[in-house]
């Protein structure tokens, strides 16, 4: 393509593309994600400059950036810090926990927190996830894109959509966000977020504290969405989304044991840890150690229905 922007970068440590920006991905049908065959990771964004697709490779310890549309600039430029290059892990102590320490010697080398720039599609993406299951946050995150998003530019993977500019969120009626499954609390949540899109993006100047309460001012916005946000979009290590269900019971369970985790507990197992208390949830997290199931299924809600 013409208009491609490429550009080659050697980091100093041996980069997992799916260790550093797996987290991104929400489900394997993402439009915005996609692992192909080749192992590139492709990724779409709506950048200060414009969206942008952008494929992400690694060959010999070079990693590749190609990347396509009036943001390619934006993306190409930020290619190490998407990849954690700010990240410093040289103050991790993994032999806190013989789990922890494991996991870092399995996946550490090549994992980074990312920084990729852009806030207000990141928080979004959590904000559909607040209170609902897996399945529910991943079809309504697809239908947004795939109703209302861009196509993806350039020769991205079949289906990838751009996330929709906060303009034409604005105007979604009340009646789609019901018709997809989307509760009004979070719907109403997301139409506040993008009102505020410029002080949003300006997050990512911040430090991390101070962009995580301005991301919190608003309402529906809590320690959990913030979090999830910090740990991809802002680099911040240490982002831990206390408040839910599935990491306090997995991660007290990976490190004590113990099945009835809660979030007093978890912050008390991390402290340890502090200043990279996110770094330990994610390693966690990849051991796909989880706490034994009990009870019924949670049957998730149709509020279509109602």
């Amino acid at each position: 393509m013409a208009d491609a922007v490429t550009r080659e970068w050697r980091p100093a440590w041996p980069v997992s593309l799916g260790a550093t920006l797996g987290g991104l991905a929400h489900g394997r049908f993402d439009p915005s994600y996609r692992r192909t065959p080749d192992r590139a990771v492709w990724r779409t964004m709506r950048s200060p400059e414009g969206i942008a697709t952008q494929r992400i490779s690694i060959s010999d310890g070079v990693v590749t950036s190609t990347a396509w549309g009036p943001g390619a600039a934006w993306a190409t430029e930020r290619l190490p810090q998407i990849l954690g290059v700010d990240d410093d892990v040289s103050a991790f102590d993994s032999s806190l926990h013989p789990l922890v320490a494991e996991q870092w010697r399995r996946v550490g080398a090549g994992m980074r927190t990312p920084s990729v720039g852009v806030v207000l599609e990141v928080l979004v993406a959590a904000v559909l996830e607040q209170r609902v299951t897996g399945i529910e946050a991943r079809r309504a995150w697809r239908w947004l894109l795939t109703a209302y998003g861009d196509p993806a530019p350039g020769p991205s993977p079949e289906g990838m959509r751009v996330f929709p500019a906060p303009e034409v969120v604005a105007t979604i009626p009340s009646w789609e966000w019901h018709r997809a499954g989307v509760d009004g609390a979070r719907a109403a949540t997301v139409l506040r977020a993008v009102s505020y899109a410029g002080r949003l993006e300006q997050c990512v100047a911040m430090v991390h504290d101070a962009a995580r309460a301005r991301m919190q001012a608003i309402p529906g916005v809590g320690i959990w969405t913030s979090a999830e946000v910090a740990c991809r979009s802002l680099g911040d290590p240490d982002a831990v989304s206390y408040g839910d269900f599935h990491v306090a019971h997995n991660v007290v369970y990976a490190l004590s044991g113990e099945t009835d985790g809660t979030d007093e507990r978890l912050a008390e197992l991390l402290e340890p840890w502090a200043g990279h208390r996110g770094r330990v949830v994610r390693l966690v997290e990849l051991s796909g150690i989880s706490r034994p199931a009990r009870g019924p299924r949670y049957r998730p809600l149709d509020h279509r229905d109602r």
